[in-house]
């Protein structure tokens, strides 16, 4: 007996096949009917939900053919459970690399003034910088930069990135940066008094960063301010990095600073 096909639809106007991708938890899609771009933050039985880049959740049905991954129509499957998940994106947002290797250390280098900055710039770019082979090194104060420019003697295969504190017009910090600026050194800076601030008050549970008295330490007028130890401000420092999981938890005005950095010490 002849089998029949029930599928009588003319092959042309058929839809080509799309890949399934696993609603992984961090990876960034964008759903095809509204434009909407997030990262998923949760996937449950045929829903997954998205968040942009301002915090804003969206939920969207796992429908076929429903999204964009890096410009290319995928169709969402909710992850198999059970086995361990890997991160798409690494903590600053840029595509995870399984299994690379720290690439060997670039003649450039990034300084950044302060231990909190350093730490706080490892915790989110850490994983980026040792694949591009860039090290980053603690500036105890940016009255030091003169000396530091001069004995690394800087060139274009051997860049040089700063990134300071509380840089505004007039202060000494701009003074000391436009001294040093050149074409192979970049000196820029967020305008936070203290780097706590570039830290989003909402990844801490607080409405707000609490304004100090002008005249009094800044950390110690925080933690009074919001009752937090303020005789050991550095136990705080490490409670408030442990909740700083991505870029998301971070301000803007931080993020473009370090990314900037990055991509002049890295540019061919």
């Amino acid at each position: 007996m002849r089998s029949h096909n029930p599928d009588l639809t003319p092959p042309w106007k058929k839809s080509a096949p799309v890949p399934e991708v696993p609603a992984e938890h961090d990876l960034v899609v964008e759903e095809v009917a509204t434009g909407f771009c997030g990262a998923v933050i949760r996937c449950e039985a045929g829903t997954v939900t998205l968040e942009d880049r301002f915090g804003k959740h969206r939920v969207f049905p796992l429908e076929p053919r429903g999204f964009l991954l890096e410009g290319k129509v995928v169709t969402l499957v909710r992850p198999a459970s059970g086995g361990p998940v890997r991160p798409t994106r690494t903590a600053s947002g840029s595509i995870a690399v399984p299994g690379a290797r720290a690439r060997v250390a670039r003649a450039g280098r990034i300084y950044v003034e302060g231990r909190h900055d350093a730490e706080l710039v490892e915790r989110v770019w850490g994983d980026d910088l040792r694949i591009e082979g860039v090290v980053v090194e603690y500036l105890e104060g940016v009255d030091d930069l003169p000396a530091i420019v001069a004995e690394f003697a800087p060139g274009p295969d051997a860049r040089l990135g700063v990134l300071v504190d509380h840089l505004v017009p007039g202060s000494k910090e701009s003074r000391i940066a436009a001294q040093v600026t050149s074409p192979d050194v970049l000196v820029v800076g967020h305008p936070y008094i203290d780097v706590w601030e570039a830290v989003k008050p909402s990844a801490l549970g607080i409405p707000a960063w609490p304004a100090v008295p002008r005249g009094q330490d800044w950390k110690t007028g925080v933690c009074r301010a919001l009752g937090w130890p303020s005789e050991n401000t550095g136990a705080v420092w490490q409670a408030i990095l442990k909740r700083v999981h991505s870029y998301k938890d971070l301000e803007p005005e931080l993020l473009g600073r370090v990314e900037e950095l990055i991509d002049f010490v890295t540019a061919p």
